[in-house]
């Protein structure tokens, strides 16, 4: 869109300058193009949890008659089920808008105009988009021929100018999980370590107990994955002391909801059925990847997510998403040329695993 002179001299130029994260189409409106309601459409898009939160973490919201009053902004209660839930001392955990506020407030705590942030691609889309936004210099640091993490050429790729190195684990979309040694090695080069463990559920490995060695590790989680929570936008970080402190003075005072904090201790409060549907899910990524596998025209990656990203090695990515969408079944393709041909699957209920290879199965023969 093109901007009156006027207006475009009083906006900033990184901000002009800045493509943005290009969210997936709202789900409305492929339903809309397709013709079909919307809650016939199978979403394996979003790394959704196809079971959705507890009926406990339901009951409490629809229960909730506090709307008219402010949230608690140091997040006392909140943080404390955390805290017993990770290990982690509460006074170095901060609660979030999502993960996406904290990766915000992370880049406006310590990002200086032409400091650095090395990005090791393909990952989460987010990180590269809005670190120019507070003047940050991304540095993309490609990933090994099979996703992993190569290490040696993000050492290379650090300067005096690094502050962060965001590492996802396990890595979205590829599903893999970095090693102990590998984040250790990148935590001995001084900079911020970012360790994005919002799929940490699903793969049960965590770095939490490097932050008791390293002051340098921040790690980020999310209750939208596992606690079919993503509609209410909660995440949180556990941070070094002293970092913890310079992001309470960067934070918005009441930045969740007094119900978003209500609804993380009904998750905690239920973790036993999550877990099992964190379970399901696990059981269902396998049966996914076996299925997947007996197909001659996509390569799936073993993931530790609750997704699974495959190569398509006949044919286009695009227009096999164009034929899955056109029956209603909605996956994540990518424009980037490292994913230009991947499609990425969100792990569903069985009965969505059956009406996805169905639908694969029959276009085999036109592809």
């Amino acid at each position: 869109m093109a901007i009156p002179k006027a207006l475009r001299r009083l906006i900033r130029n990184t901000v002009l300058d800045l493509d943005g994260y290009v969210p997936v189409e709202p789900v409305e409106v492929v339903a809309d193009r397709i013709g079909k309601p919307v809650d016939e459409i199978i979403r394996l898009h979003m790394n959704e949890n196809p079971y959705g939160t507890s009926m406990r973490v339901q009951e409490v919201l629809a229960s909730f008659d506090h709307y008219q009053e402010y949230p608690d902004a140091d997040q006392r209660v909140a943080r404390e089920r955390i805290a017993a839930y990770t290990g982690a001392p509460s006074q170095r955990i901060i609660i979030g808008n999502g993960s996406d506020e904290l990766i915000d407030l992370l880049l406006l705590a310590t990002i200086d105009p032409g400091d650095e942030v090395i990005v090791p691609t393909p990952t989460f889309g987010v990180y590269e988009s809005r670190a120019p936004l507070f003047g940050g210099v991304v540095r993309r640091v490609p990933r090994t021929a099979d996703f992993d993490l190569d290490v040696d050429a993000i050492i290379q790729a650090v300067t005096e100018r690094t502050k962060l190195i965001f590492v996802t684990a396990p890595n979205n979309p590829t599903g893999n999980m970095p090693t102990t040694q590998q984040i250790v090695r990148l935590l001995r080069t001084g900079a911020l370590i970012v360790a994005d463990e919002a799929y940490y559920e699903f793969s049960g490995k965590t770095f939490v107990p490097l932050a008791r060695e390293f002051d340098n590790l921040v790690i980020l989680r999310t209750f939208s994955k596992w606690a079919g929570l993503a509609g209410m936008r909660l995440g949180y970080a556990i941070l070094p002391d002293a970092l913890a402190a310079e992001l309470w003075k960067v934070k918005q005072p009441f930045n969740v909801s007094a119900a978003g904090l209500k609804a993380i201790e009904a998750v905690l409060d239920d973790i036993d059925y999550l877990r099992e549907t964190v379970n399901r899910i696990k059981i269902e990524r396998g049966r996914l990847f076996r299925a997947l596998r007996k197909l001659n025209f996509l390569q799936p990656y073993p993931s530790q997510g609750n997704f699974i990203l495959c190569r398509v090695t006949r044919g286009d990515a695009h227009d096999i998403h164009r034929r899955l969408e056109r029956r209603g079944i909605l996956v994540r393709k990518y424009s980037d040329p490292e994913l230009r041909n991947y499609l990425r699957i969100t792990v569903g209920r069985p009965e969505h695993t059956d009406a996805l290879m169905a639908a694969l199965r029959g276009m085999a023969g036109e592809i």
